[in-house]
Parts: structure tokens; sequence; C-alpha cells
């Protein structure tokens, strides 16, 4: 299995949105961004047989373009394993019940998400490990996913996929 880690793109800040932060949005910006990080996936050769995200307004956005722009024929699946205050440990179990053919494309926030890489990688959440907005990275599993047995195949911050998604 191959689980590709994808933080969500530039939303509006938290400061200068007045309502849920659940429901806080992608910027215009945010939204073009992704859209060319989604293109640089692609020219990656990630071809996702699932898509993950968090509940909130801007992880959707986010899998929306993903599953546009990468061809995604399934609508994402909301998953509260994928919040920020989700146990890493619990999503690595719950990687478990998808098919070792699977690539699953997780769409969620940081801290959650280097925490869940660590604990992927490593067997335990790492400090510093951190996606920036709309940043990814390729976790592959040998077998059924279990804490410390992935193998991080890359780690990109949104620029460099950007760049991919030109050529």
């Amino acid at each position: 299995m191959r689980c590709i880690l994808f933080r969500h793109g530039i939303a509006v800040e938290w400061h200068d949105w007045k309502g849920d932060d659940r429901t806080r949005p992608l910027t215009e910006e945010g939204i073009e961004k992704t859209k060319k990080v989604a293109k640089g996936l692609l020219q990656l050769d990630v071809h996702p047989t699932q898509l993950l995200c968090s509940p909130f307004t801007r992880t959707q956005q986010t899998a929306k373009i993903a599953q546009d722009i990468l061809g995604i024929s399934d609508d994402a699946q909301l998953c509260q394993e994928l919040l920020s205050e989700a146990s890493p440990e619990h999503f690595v179990k719950f990687l478990a019940s998808f098919s070792r053919d699977d690539t699953v494309l997780c769409v969620g926030h940081e801290p959650h998400l280097g925490f869940t890489a660590g604990v992927m990688v490593c067997g335990q959440p790492i400090s510093g490990m951190s996606l920036k907005k709309a940043g990814a990275c390729s976790i592959y599993f040998e077998g059924t996913p279990r804490a410390g047995t992935g193998f991080l195949e890359w780690w990109l911050p949104p620029a460099h996929l950007r760049k991919f998604g030109k050529e």
C-alpha cells in the first residue's frame, strides 16, 4: 500500500475568519496553487485508488481539486481520523482496512500529518516533520500498514510540486 499525505492548501487566516474554523475555506491563491500542486502529483505518477479527507471545508476543497486533476472516480471519504486532534497511531491502524494494492490519498492538517508520517516510518511521532500547506509525502508499506514499517519515498514542499506540474 502507498499512502500519500497531502496537507490542505492555503486557507483564509483564522483571525480574518468570522465563522467556525471547520468552515474556513481556501483562498483564491490557495485554490490556484493547489491545482498546480495536484498537476505536480500527476507528473510523479500518483494515481490514488482511495481519497480520504478531514471533514473541514478546506480539506474537502483540496480533496476535490485532487480528485478532478488526478482523475479519482470516487468522491472523498470524510475521515475523522484525519482531524488535527486524532491519534496518528489510530489512523495507521485505520489504513489497514484498505487493500495492500491501494494508493490512498489523505488530505489533512498539521501537526497531525507530520506526526502520522513519523509513526508510519519511525514508530512514533517525530517533532520537526511538518508538511507546508499543499505539501505532500509518499509512504509505502510492503504489507499491512503498521507503526514503524513504512518507507518514506518522497517528501516535497508545494513549490517543488508546482514546478513538476509545469513540465
